[in-house]
């Protein structure tokens, strides 16, 4: 660091533990005013915890935390409440991974910016109006006066997150801290978003302490990297030193833990799965004595393909027609246009005459924690579909259950836990499962990587890989992850805005993309 660098926050020998259990262990670190520091690891390392205890936000119930954090030369542990009430949102602000449960639901743009501005600066009316205007512009939102009276669920992830970094930016902070702040968001938001966030940092001259479980994602922003792994740092050095030549075991882990590798070869066999000029259209506005009807086109005409024993990636940012095209080829949604699955025509079908048919169809959802029931435990998720579509003894199911937890790597012995006691990994592994047992012809996968850590995608991929090898599953993989997509997928359609902008084999769209919206996604996603 020069020499006329002054540090911003020192944080020394910092301890935290929960009712008896340490979760934060001799934390230093220093955050030097106007660099960035990333702060990297996996869920669980102590990340978040650590940056915490810089505003003392931690529940106080069982608390107990040791150490020293110094925020310009101010001893941030065991401060007053009126000294964190001076400096929270103020000199030190923060932005979360989730700005859509971090805003107000109920208040529009304007009013939750405006209420920071009051708070900490006394600026209300005209003043706080055009403060607000400024903020917009600043982050980037187009049209700024137009997006003052929209609420959260108005806006896209991209722009809430952008209204997230407005009422963080309103008081001018010292430091900002981005708390996984692009982990939600597409590739293209991600890193438009980081962008962002470098300029801002060099524009305002403020620090940003950044933390990320992707330590690939934070190299063209950070100065300063510290890698954390079960509450201690275990690697801190310069940006370019740690990417160049990183020391320690679980920092060359971390930076290897892109999904790696390609589709497993497969010959071309009958097409399972056969969709014609699919159509899900939702009408909004017009009808009857009111003008003629307009419709949000989510899906506007897909025909594809997919072979048995292969894996059709989709993909395509958030609101591009993705998971819509999903649902409605597994009859989940009303649709216009052909679906026909190993021969029969399911578009016509019924529900009473789908329920056949649904065995056959599984789906593994994104989020393993909303998708398993938490009054359930393991076996019961697992045997819920055995008992609805196979005639089988209670001591059969059983075993259908330890067999499918053995396929995916978890022990059987754990069966009788709920998913709470399990991590994020080990649920979608059960969700996995639960899919699994049934013996399915098609498989959809709709970004079921997304909500995990990079160590655990990379685990999670090989394991899908696995399962399709020895089954010769059929697999509908739905994801905006390109480098997720390239080792798993043999074909791919990029999706936009409802329709196919894009298809070929895997190898030669990533190889060489045709259309100016794949090339920008894999520019996005840095993927060579």
């Amino acid at each position: 660091m020069p020499a006329n660098v002054q540090n911003l926050i020192e944080i020394r020998d910092l301890s935290v533990t929960f009712s008896g259990q340490t979760v934060v262990r001799n934390v230093s670190l220093d955050i030097p005013e106007g660099q960035c520091v990333a702060l990297v690891g996996e869920s669980g390392s102590g990340k978040s915890v650590t940056a915490h205890s810089i505003l003392q936000l931690l529940p106080g119930v069982g608390l107990h935390t040791e150490g020293s954090v110094r925020f310009r030369g101010q001893e941030m542990l065991g401060a007053s409440g009126k000294i964190l009430r001076q400096i929270r949102g103020n000199r030190i602000a923060m932005i979360f991974q989730e700005p859509m449960t971090s805003l107000n639901p109920l208040h529009t743009v304007h009013k939750q910016i405006g209420e920071t501005l009051l708070v900490h600066k006394g600026l209300g009316g005209k003043a706080a109006l055009q403060r607000t205007l400024e903020l917009l512009e600043l982050v980037g939102i187009k049209n700024p006066a137009q997006r003052l009276k929209a609420y959260p669920h108005q806006l896209s992830g991209g722009q809430r997150q952008r209204v997230m970094i407005a009422m963080a930016l309103a008081c001018e902070p010292d430091l900002l801290i981005a708390d996984e702040p692009t982990t939600a968001l597409d590739v293209t938001v991600q890193r438009r978003i980081l962008k962002l966030l470098k300029s801002l940092q060099q524009r305002l001259g403020m620090s940003l302490l950044l933390i990320s479980h992707d330590l690939n994602l934070v190299r063209s922003i950070a100065q300063h990297v510290c890698v954390m792994k079960a509450g201690e740092i275990v690697e801190q050095a310069p940006s370019e030193c740690l990417f160049c030549s990183p020391q320690h075991p679980y920092s060359r882990l971390l930076l290897d833990a892109e999904p790696a590798g390609e589709a497993l070869p497969r010959e071309d066999r009958e097409a399972v799965l056969e969709v014609d000029q699919l159509k899900v259209w939702y009408p909004i506005g017009g009808g009857l004595l009111r003008g003629p009807r307009e419709y949000v086109k989510a899906v506007d005409g897909i025909s594809l393909s997919l072979q048995r024993g292969k894996t059709l990636g989709i993909v395509g940012e958030s609101g591009s027609g993705k998971s819509t095209l999903g649902q409605a080829i597994l009859r989940l949604l009303d649709s216009q246009g052909g679906i026909r699955f190993q021969g029969q025509a399911l578009e016509g079908l019924s529900e009473k005459q789908m329920r056949p048919w649904r065995k056959h169809l599984q789906v593994v959802f994104q989020d393993p924690y909303g998708s398993l029931s938490p009054r359930m435990c393991v076996s019961q998720i697992i045997s819920e579909g055995l008992e609805v579509h196979a005639q089988l003894s209670a001591e059969q199911r059983d075993a259908e259950v330890v067999r499918a937890l053995q396929e995916v790597g978890l022990d059987p012995a754990t069966r009788f836990r709920y998913p709470h006691e399990f991590s994020g990994g080990q649920r979608q592994r059960i969700a996995i499962a639960r899919a699994l047992v049934l013996k399915p012809a098609l498989m959809l996968l709709d970004e079921p990587t997304s909500a995990l850590d990079r160590t655990v995608q990379k685990q999670v991929v090989a394991l899908l890989r696995t399962l399709q090898e020895r089954h010769g599953l059929t697999y509908l993989f739905i994801s905006h992850d390109l480098a997720v997509i390239r080792a798993l997928a043999h074909d791919v359609i990029v999706v936009r805005d409802g329709q196919v902008v894009e298809r070929g084999a895997s190898h030669e769209l990533f190889a060489a993309p045709q259309h100016p919206y794949t090339q920008e996604l894999l520019r996005a996603a840095h993927v060579d």
